[in-house]
């Protein structure tokens, strides 16, 4: 290891969205870098939709390490332009309510839709943008190394030693594992609790597939059972008891060239066990077969790759951080990908993470010490997800409990897109750090929305009751009466804009739902609340008649 050429500041295992975001942000700021990668981009990869909360943080790590290149994943307009038009549009997000043997009730669905003119969220192609963060990495002085699965990884008082194939090594002063659930640095030091810690229990396969039938096709709707916007351009759900199916479309999007869509199924074993006998693609469809209208959306698709099946999606880790190490975002933990958390998880942590270790590189520590608020995010992020996710499939049972947790997570989002774009524009207006860094210290670490505590209360309050009608204490219908009460009493959830409405189907951030929600802030809201609508209404009519986008 007298090789100076092989001696680095950080080690990054794992070239996927998590790892050559990170390596980007490290080489851009002179760290020196080394990425490794068992396999070779491009290559498969799930986790491909996005919303305004993954795509602001993104927006702020670019700003905040300055690295222009990761703004271009920030939009699905700057993925087609600086990576390739192989991305769909995410407009939205779409559910759908299905029961056993019976049609698709119109009156059960959902759907939340983007900020017109605002922002166009995103259904990533994972192989190109994956391929291209890597790639910026390299540009930027990191030392990259494909086809390199890592065998061992060892710790002294100086520094890591990365092992791989034919005994090659590296040494680094820290390393990060960003691998996801395979993790090799989890593996060697016995992080992973067995059994994982998490409520939620879901299992999933998932694959690509052309011909997919458009949605709007399937459910033609007219009048007032029309959505705000078409299903086929949001990221589709199929909801049924204890399970849910996902279409996200790359071909939704004119300038995309990709005819592909992703599709899953994520249930739970408990309820649908597994069988190893039956392929993953008959397990798809035998459940797919039960519901008639499900059954039609896939009806003629055929996969391009192979099925993937994995018997169960959670997993957790007894610690994140330690001396001179760290497991990032999914190589830490996982829960389920119902509400598109997956890449905004990533994000939050790397820019956290980030001025870290770049810190540390230059103060020479690596103790757990210095990343303990890493450990703090990141498990208040896994812990919370698994309660709104463990809620929601609880949910599924009745639509009207449902619509009181996606209406709550509707609104804790799109408060929390607004908190951190706040900062932002502050950070870009000053330049100070702490525009940012004053983000992170807050009682509800984990949420979308960390800093509010009457919503930190309701949401708990949700959680309860879901739980305790699972178990029989409670029957549903006073479980949805009362959440709908405390939503409707709250004041910080807007009235007029669909959030504090029970029979509310569509959520459209349109200019007269706006006026609306803006005459609630102006008499009875939340004073903080109002501050904050008002502000972002200013700087969304600032921003659109610059036709900037704010998220």
């Amino acid at each position: 290891m007298e090789d100076a050429s092989k001696i680095y500041d950080v080690a990054v295992l794992g070239a996927g969205i998590a790892g050559s975001t990170l390596a980007t942000v490290l080489a851009r700021n002179g760290a020196r870098t080394l990425i490794v990668d068992g396999g070779s981009h491009p290559k498969f990869a799930v986790g491909e939709s996005t919303v305004a909360h993954t795509l602001v943080f993104f927006r702020a790590i670019a700003a905040r390490y300055d690295v222009p290149e990761i703004n271009h994943i920030a939009s699905v307009e700057a993925v087609t332009k600086h990576i390739a038009p192989t991305s769909g549009i995410k407009r939205g997000f779409g559910f759908m309510f299905h029961q056993e043997g019976r049609p698709q009730d119109p009156s059960e669905v959902s759907m939340f839709s983007a900020s017109p003119g605002l922002h166009n969220w995103v259904h990533m192609y994972r192989q190109d943008v994956d391929a291209y963060l890597f790639r910026t990495a390299i540009k930027y002085g990191a030392t990259g190394r494909q086809n390199f699965p890592v065998s061992h990884i060892d710790f002294d008082d100086s520094g890591v030693t990365i092992t791989g194939p034919r005994d090659e090594q590296y040494r680094a002063r820290y390393v990060v594992d960003a691998t996801g659930a395979p993790s090799p640095l989890a593996r060697q030091l016995g992080m992973r609790e067995d059994p994982c810690r998490f409520k939620h229990h879901s299992r999933s396969m998932w694959t690509h597939v052309l011909n997919v039938p458009r949605t709007d096709d399937l459910f033609p709707r007219k009048g007032a059972d029309a959505p705000p916007k078409p299903w086929y351009s949001c990221t589709m759900h199929h909801l049924f008891e204890r399970g849910w199916f996902w279409l996200i479309p790359f071909n939704n999007y004119e300038p995309s060239l990709n005819p592909q869509c992703s599709v899953g199924l994520t249930m739970d074993p408990r309820r649908y066990p597994l069988d190893p006998s039956v392929s993953p693609e008959e397990d798809f469809y035998r459940v797919a077969s039960r519901y008639p209208d499900i059954a039609r959306q896939f009806d003629g698709v055929r996969p391009v790759r192979e099925w993937t099946r994995v018997p169960r999606l959670q997993y957790s880790s007894r610690q994140t951080v330690g001396d001179r190490w760290c497991l990032l975002a999914h190589a830490a933990g996982f829960i389920d990908p119902l509400f598109s958390r997956g890449i905004s998880t990533t994000a939050e942590c790397i820019l956290a993470l980030g001025w870290r270790l770049l810190d540390a590189i230059k103060d020479d520590d690596f103790s757990a010490d210095r990343f303990e608020y890493m450990e703090r995010l990141q498990q208040g992020l896994f812990n919370r997800n698994d309660d709104l996710v463990n809620s929601a499939f609880i949910s599924f049972a009745d639509h009207d409990l449902w619509t009181s947790l996606y209406q709550l997570w509707v609104w804790g989002q799109t408060m929390g897109a607004f908190r951190l774009a706040e900062g932002l524009d502050k950070y870009q207006s000053t330049g100070d750090p702490r525009a940012l860094t004053d983000l992170e210290e807050c009682p509800y670490l984990g949420h979308y929305w960390p800093d509010h505590e009457g919503y930190g209360k309701l949401f708990d309050v949700l959680v309860d009751r879901c739980e305790q009608f699972e178990a029989g204490n409670l029957p549903v219908r006073d479980a949805a009466d009362e959440m709908f009460e405390l939503i409707s009493a709250a004041d910080f959830m807007p009235k007029g804009f669909g959030v504090a409405e029970r029979r509310q189907r569509y959520l459209d951030r349109t200019l007269a739902a706006g006026v609306r929600a803006f005459r609630w802030a102006r008499s009875d809201a939340d004073p903080e609340v109002a501050r904050m609508m008002k502000q972002m209404w200013v700087q969304a009519n600032k921003k659109r008649m610059r036709r900037q986008r704010l998220f």
